[in-house]
């Protein structure tokens, strides 16, 4: 049991106090959905209250679209720390596109979210600006490594940079989100952790493959 000096220091953290109500509320939210959470809940699995999540983030919808926010946050921050910038174009690809198939993997709670947000036609997703900026910041990281790799003569030319995003996003979000369906249909095999390595590194090369300078070009 916490002493008061250890609450009191905890509240007097308010940004540890809002990190640790959004880590619930994507659990939450990602299990029950928008209508099924209940904000007490949530109080109930935090070192808050209910009082101090809606002074927080306002009300429920508030407090759904921020941790929507902190889902979409992780995944950029963690594409920030890969370092693309000093590495050979196609490696910085092959990089990128294996840290999507696991950071999605390894966290089926961000696919559970979008899979939501999609149920609700993106509403909540559209009225954010952070979403927004978070995402074009993700293009725009892949627009430099395929500049890069079409001035060093390894890529193709016309790629666009959102197609890209899309068949990368396409590969590692299936791999989560139809995951049961699959498994009951196909059997759970390919979940297995041998074969999800063999499947990362055909989805690496399969992207390599669409952005590759074909070898009778110039």
């Amino acid at each position: 049991m916490n002493t008061t000096s250890e609450r009191r220091g905890w509240t007097q953290n308010p940004d540890a106090v809002k990190q640790d109500i959004l880590a619930v509320a994507v659990s939450e939210f990602a299990s029950n959905g928008l209508s099924g959470t209940r904000v007490d809940t949530i109080a109930s699995r935090t070192r808050t209250s209910k009082r101090m999540i809606y002074y927080y983030f306002g009300d429920k919808l508030g407090l759904y679209t921020r941790a929507l926010e902190a889902a979409y946050l992780k995944v950029r921050e963690g594409e920030a720390t890969l370092d693309l910038d000093h590495l050979p174009p196609r490696e910085a690809l092959a990089k990128l596109v294996a840290f999507t198939f696991d950071h999605h993997r390894e966290n089926p709670d961000f696919i559970r979210m979008v899979m939501i947000e999609n149920i609700h036609n993106a509403e909540h997703l559209a009225a954010s600006e952070v979403i927004r900026d978070l995402n074009v910041a993700a293009i725009e990281k892949l627009a430099v490594i395929c500049r890069r790799g079409q001035a060093q003569g390894v890529f193709r030319a016309g790629i666009d940079p959102l197609s890209l995003h899309w068949q990368i996003s396409a590969f590692s979000f299936f791999n989560v989100s139809n995951r049961p369906t699959f498994s009951a249909i196909f059997g759970a095999a390919l979940f297995e952790d041998a074969a999800q390595t063999t499947l990362r590194q055909q989805i690496v090369e399969a992207i390599l493959g669409i952005v590759s300078k074909p070898a009778t070009e110039g």
